[in-house]
């Protein structure tokens, strides 16, 4: 096809108009969006200005009819229906209490004794979350009584304690109806005496029955939260009964039969609330462990039933602790609230009693002396040794005499070869008769067990350890912070204990010692699992208490100590030696264990053979 000049000018001038109106018709689009955009803008600042004029108007008519709503809601207690809050304190040697006339409850909690976080008194029961309430009807209405105003405030201190009241009062229209919130705080105590006095009880309960909602959201307390949370539980007595339930696992307990009390430990602190008689079946308790709070631990909410007593007025009574969880403390009230103390629970409650009769006792005592925390640990540590050490000395002795077997071992296992049947047989039958138990050495290790566990559990929960610095541990209650790397390790974490590893450390010095005096192994596995162990300590120790890897280092360097001390000053290899030798000429007498046993292998070993020959 051909073109000529004239078809192809047209052709070209048509190209450049339709360049030049989608050109324009783009600009015109994108002039237009401007002006759209910029009308918009406009029209939403109009918008805001209107919403910004009519807001004290929108906020006037919310606050009248939040007004109408508590007016009514306070029904006969019209008194009630008053926002204006007043704050009033009251304090002993230990806590200051601070109470709002709103619901007539407690606002926080200080305990002088103890610094938070922020460097100031520990603080307890002071969010937004918690409360103490119940529901009352008013009338043709019903409320909470955390909404209500208890205005009216009576004082009085009487041998020292110090009782103060808060009443709110029913208008002509109810008679004398009245409740009355009674708080008392004796002296050197942290447990709060609560009574609740309500004249015309039957007006204002269905059925006498009051249903307390109790609030409390643990803060957190300490420097690493998410071990905090780990060492929260939830305690109650039910029927008499003491049992406990550790966040995450479980978010709710419903009661069937009476609960004298309920609360919760958040590691070193404690709040409860229990009834002077008992909250009846039908009560539940639910806890969150994620909690909306970025410093919340758990919240909880118990919802309690109590049946009011009949009288003019009816009174109900209820305590009220918030304080350390200090096992000695909480025993004396004699209401089963130290059993939440963790010496010992779930799988490891077999070391409880170690730790009551035993550990506690003697590490009270060397508090006491030792003028630091970090030097009665380490006296603890050699108590714990002496104690031991007579087991351990066997367990040495047994090392020292399989020693003196080495050599007879290795012919042993140069005549066998790869038979491993007879030579376990033939060695079972060297040790007999030289007299050496082979479990001798591994009495020592299982002893450490159960110490091991009764001081982790004891070392996690004794309040005397939180805040107490040694050498480079700020805190022996948690990790020290010497090593931070600034990012996260996975299994290890941010940082890196010294004590940790320090304990790391010697325990592979005592590894490398104790193989030197055990018998060649064949297995790979039991081989190299003495060094290996001291590896998985690293990451096992890293976020446990200084207190607990600083009683490791200590044990392990008096374990070291004691090694070289008893192998070549107290053990006499050549009076082994000896011994051996004249335990051999003895006649031996088999146990029945020790007939089985070789009757068990001899049949072993013949099956081996008989496959050998048949694969032949």
């Amino acid at each position: 096809m051909k073109f000529d000049r004239n078809t192809v000018i047209g052709i070209a001038l048509l190209g450049i108009l339709f360049i030049g109106y989608f050109y324009y018709t783009n600009k015109e689009q994108q002039k237009y969006q401007a002006k759209k955009n910029e009308a918009a803008k406009i029209e939403k600042a109009r918008q805001d200005s209107i919403a910004l004029v009519n807001k004290p108007k929108e906020d006037s008519i919310r606050k009248v009819r939040d007004s109408v709503n508590r007016i009514t809601n306070a029904g006969v207690f019209k008194a009630g229906a008053d926002t204006v809050a007043k704050e009033i304190s009251i304090e002993n040697k230990l806590i200051r209490v601070t109470f709002s006339t709103l619901g007539g409850q407690i606002k926080k909690v200080e305990l002088k004794n103890y610094k938070g976080q922020d460097s100031n008194w520990v603080k307890m029961g002071d969010s937004k979350f918690d409360k103490l309430s119940y529901r009352i009807k008013t009338g043709n209405s019903s409320e909470e009584t955390a909404n209500l105003n208890f205005a009216k405030i009576d004082s009085t201190t009487a041998n020292g304690n110090k009782t103060i009241a808060f009443t709110l009062m029913g208008d002509s229209s109810s008679g004398t109806n009245y409740i009355t919130h009674e708080y008392t705080l004796k002296p050197d105590d942290y447990m709060i005496d609560f009574n609740v006095k309500m004249q015309g009880a039957d007006k204002m309960l269905d059925g006498g029955m009051m249903n307390v909602t109790w609030q409390y959201a643990a803060k957190q307390q300490e420097s690493d939260l998410s071990y905090e949370r780990q060492n929260t539980q939830m305690g109650f007595v039910e029927d008499g009964e003491f049992d406990y339930h550790t966040i995450g696992r479980k978010s709710s307990k419903e009661f069937d039969e009476p609960v004298k009390w309920v609360g919760m430990r958040q590691r070193f602190f404690f709040g409860i609330i229990a009834a002077k008689d008992k909250f009846t079946g039908g009560s539940k308790m639910e806890w969150d462990d994620s909690p909306d709070s970025s410093n919340a631990v758990v919240q909880s909410t118990a919802n309690l039933k109590l049946q009011v007593p009949a009288g003019s007025p009816s009174v109900v009574g209820l305590n009220i602790y918030y304080g350390p969880s200090d096992y000695t403390i909480l025993k004396n009230y004699n209401l089963k609230f130290e059993k939440l103390i963790n010496l010992g629970q779930g799988i490891y409650a077999f070391v409880r009693p170690i730790n009551k009769y035993l550990v506690m006792p003697i590490f009270d005592f060397l508090k006491g002396i030792a003028g630091s925390m970090g030097l009665a640990i380490a006296l603890l540590t050699i108590f714990i040794k002496l104690i031991t050490s007579p087991l351990l000395y066997k367990s040495y002795l047994s090392g020292a005499k399989m020693r003196v077997l080495r050599p007879d071992l290795a012919k042993l296992k140069e005549k066998f070869g790869e038979d491993k049947q007879g030579m376990m047989m033939e060695q079972m039958k060297l040790f007999r008769e030289a007299g050496v138990n082979q479990l001798g050495g591994c009495l020592p290790a299982l002893l450490q067990i159960p110490i091991f566990f009764a001081l982790f559990s004891l070392f996690n929960s004794d309040i005397d350890l939180r805040g107490q610095n040694f050498l480079w541990a700020s805190d022996l209650a948690a990790y020290d912070k010497v090593i931070e790397f600034g990012f996260n390790i996975p299994l290890l974490g941010s940082h890196i204990s010294l004590f940790n590893i320090t304990a790391v450390i010697t325990s592979f010095f005592i590894s490398i010692y104790s193989m030197r005096n055990a018998p060649e192994q064949d297995n790979p596995v039991l081989k190299y699992m003495p060094y290996v162990f001291p590896i998985f300590l690293l990451f096992f120790f890293n976020n446990l208490p200084s207190a607990l890897t600083w009683y490791y280092t200590v044990s392990n360097l008096i374990t070291l100590g004691l090694q070289f001390v008893i192998q070549n000053y107290i053990i006499n290899h050549d009076k082994i030696m000896a011994q051996i030798e004249a335990n051999r000429k003895k006649p031996k007498t088999k146990s029945k264990w020790q007939e089985r046993m070789e009757q068990m292998q001899e049949q072993q070993k013949k099956m081996k053979e008989i496959q050998q020959r048949n694969k032949r």
